[in-house]
């Protein structure tokens, strides 16, 4: 990896620059990245080396953290976001894609935002990061992974009520989905023949059509088709047995139906080293799996372990991309 990695500053109110500052310390120039961000929202006391271009960080980073400065209006207020702050916050985002797509920084990492005060102050119209960053990229249909040591899951509907996933779930959607996490861990892991295992829907994978019908009608299908274009792909599974240790041996990623049934495993087996991993871009992006916990912003408490482990993934996957 020659170029350093680019982290963005995420809700300045939130724990991202204290964050920033931890992980730079646990990492120092071991790990080459700088922060895109206004050094005065750092911790008071953190080294700090201001510099005008990402090909600087890496003759600096051993003695302080990088900054690449980018102006913010107001005051901050640690736990409380500002909304004069908003816009500056996603032109942050759009630097650090910009400066990714170059090739002036390896990847992306990026800091949690507060999608609401970013609506309430800047008028952001996206759910979210990810598709913030689809749209700048200009690409359609991206994939969302968590990713720790043990498991790698992803998705297939994200953000939506549980009511409105049967709905949701068409064969589009999912072959998208094994199709973008399948290429994937061929780009930035270096699998070279993915194991993709893809849970049922319902409890014990729809036992035959007894317990609901979307294995039947919609998934079992897709996995049929795909398989004969060469992908390994087991399932449907019934997601109660997809996750113990011996079952994770046998699969690359699992693909899982709706938001609970893929965080729940990956929280409960590393908690605070759970990596998001946007696949479908044409840059890395990885975020820690966490949000801005405004509750304990400028507190000092906070654990830099996520990002760090994000920051980690990041140089890893821009390896094998590279």
């Amino acid at each position: 990896m020659n170029a350093p990695l680019a982290l963005t500053c995420g809700e300045p109110a939130g724990i991202g620059p204290e964050l920033a500052a931890r992980a730079w310390d646990n990492l120092r120039g071991r790990l080459p990245f700088f922060l895109i961000g206004a050094p005065e929202h750092l911790p008071q006391g953190t080294p700090i080396a201001i510099i005008s271009s990402p090909d600087e960080a890496a003759g600096v980073c051993g003695a302080a953290l990088p900054v690449l400065p980018h102006p913010f209006e107001g005051d901050l207020s640690p736990g409380r976001p500002n909304p004069s702050h908003a816009q500056a916050v996603i032109d942050v985002i759009a630097r650090g894609v910009a400066l990714v797509r170059s090739g002036e920084a390896a990847a992306l990492c990026t800091a949690p935002i507060h999608k609401q005060a970013l609506q309430e102050g800047a008028g952001f119209r996206y759910p979210g990061h990810t598709e913030y960053l689809a749209s700048l990229a200009g690409v359609g249909q991206v994939v969302m992974m968590l990713a720790c040591d043990g498991l790698r899951v992803v998705p297939a509907t994200i953000h939506m009520p549980l009511a409105e996933v049967p709905a949701a779930l068409t064969p589009d959607l999912l072959e998208q989905t094994i199709r973008i996490t399948h290429a994937g861990l061929i780009r930035d892991f270096g699998i070279a023949t993915p194991r993709l295992a893809i849970a049922g829907l319902n409890p014990h994978a729809g036992e035959g059509g007894r317990m609901g019908r979307e294995e039947i009608e919609i998934i079992t299908p897709v996995l049929k088709r795909l398989r004969t274009k060469g992908f390994a792909l087991d399932g449907p599974v019934s997601a109660d047995s997809l996750f113990h240790a011996a079952a994770r041996q046998q699969y690359d990623a699992a693909i899982a139906m709706y938001h609970d049934q893929a965080l729940i495993p990956v929280k409960t087996l590393d908690f605070d080293r759970g990596v998001n991993v946007t696949l479908g871009l044409p840059f890395i992006r990885t975020s820690p799996d966490h949000g801005t916990a405004l509750d304990i912003a400028g507190k000092g408490i906070a654990r830099p372990t996520s990002l760090i482990e994000a920051l980690k993934l990041a140089a890893t996957m821009a390896a094998a991309r590279g």
